[in-house]
């Protein structure tokens, strides 16, 4: 499983926490020191809390279910869309729709009439209206490509969220756990981490320390998402030999395994 040591995070900036007058007292156990009036956030405990969040997006990635990754503030955005675009999850940077979790149904079916639209565009359709109302239907469909776009293969609800600031994203904090979806975060000294189930202790601002902890949980899921393609190949080839071969390699075995009969002794 990919790692991250002390050294880069210090590089990236992920201590820098915010000003000590803006601090939450519930993240007192994250923070090692106070300097200059920022506090500094202990990246030994920032290592042990990306490593067991890691741990979490492998086996959930290995199971075949998705997590959806939200950072809406203009740091995160391109991050996070590039990074996870490769390892095919869903992630949401443009606004949070309401009722993204809680409403899924009727966020499927705006995904739907997008690809209701795409039809349309290939089976010819589009011969049979105005040009007034082609260009409406484009400009509906720019406008779901935008906020939903990157959802598009989110057929059910994620098995947990990634979230980048928890203040900015609360909404989605708030739907994840009144489904009981696990939150997974980027916690900064100013946040309340009390409704997080897996808090990164870490500097949600800077965009080298939101780069450098998306590089390592995206890895954990292309680790899990690489595990699980060979556990499929190595069943499709187990299931793929001919009728009684494996039976006859047992038998070959366990004749291998058969221990020779002792010559009688001599009278």
């Amino acid at each position: 499983m990919p790692r991250t040591n002390f050294e880069q995070l210090l590089e990236a900036g992920v201590h820098f926490g915010h000003l000590k007058r803006k601090w939450n007292p519930r993240m007192a156990p994250y923070i090692f020191m106070e300097k200059n009036g920022i506090h500094i956030i202990d990246l030994h405990k920032t290592i042990v809390k990306i490593d067991e969040a890691a741990a979490a997006l492998k086996q959930i990635a290995k199971s075949g279910r998705k997590v959806l990754f939200v950072a809406t503030k203009k740091q995160a955005k391109d991050i996070v869309a590039e990074n996870v675009a490769k390892i095919g999850m869903p992630y949401v940077t443009e606004r949070w729709p309401g009722g993204m979790l809680t409403n899924f149904p009727t966020i499927r079916k705006s995904v739907k009439k997008m690809a209701q639209i795409d039809r349309m565009s290939t089976d010819g359709t589009f011969n049979n209206v105005s040009k007034r109302e082609r260009l409406q239907i484009a400009r509906q469909r720019a406008k779901l490509e935008k906020n939903l776009g990157s959802i598009a293969d989110l057929s059910r609800l994620p098995a947990a969220i990634f979230v980048v600031d928890i203040q900015k994203e609360a909404n989605a904090v708030r739907e994840a756990n009144r489904l009981n979806i696990p939150v997974i975060a980027m916690v900064d000294t100013c946040c309340n981490p009390t409704s997080i189930d897996f808090v990164i202790p870490a500097n949600d601002d800077a965009t080298k320390s939101i780069a450098h902890i998306i590089e390592v949980v995206c890895a954990a899921i292309q680790e899990g998402l690489e595990e699980r393609k060979l556990e499929k190949e190595k069943e499709a080839k187990d299931t793929s030999k001919p009728e009684g071969e494996e039976g006859h390699e047992k038998n070959t075995r366990l004749r291998a395994r058969k221990p020779k009969a002792e010559k009688p002794a001599a009278e």
